[in-house]
């Protein structure tokens, strides 16, 4: 999965972000998983899924309708 810019992050629903975040959180255990084993190859993977991990929580706390941004 390729770093996304915020504009196709928002143009999903909330239902494709948790699916979308859920993905990442998976993508996240293996590569610290591959860190720990000494098998990781990308180091730099792990900030952009952390990152986009992030990006996608905070789209969808802005879609939440308890949102009082």
């Amino acid at each position: 999965m390729a770093a996304q810019d915020i504009k196709t992050v928002r143009d999903k629903d909330a239902a494709a972000l948790k699916d979308e975040i859920a993905a990442l959180k998976k993508e996240q255990f293996n590569l610290r998983f591959q860190q720990a084993t000494g098998q990781l190859e990308k180091s730099s993977r792990i900030r952009q899924v952390r990152r986009a991990i992030a990006r996608a929580k905070t789209v969808l706390r802005e879609k939440s309708p308890k949102a009082k941004v």
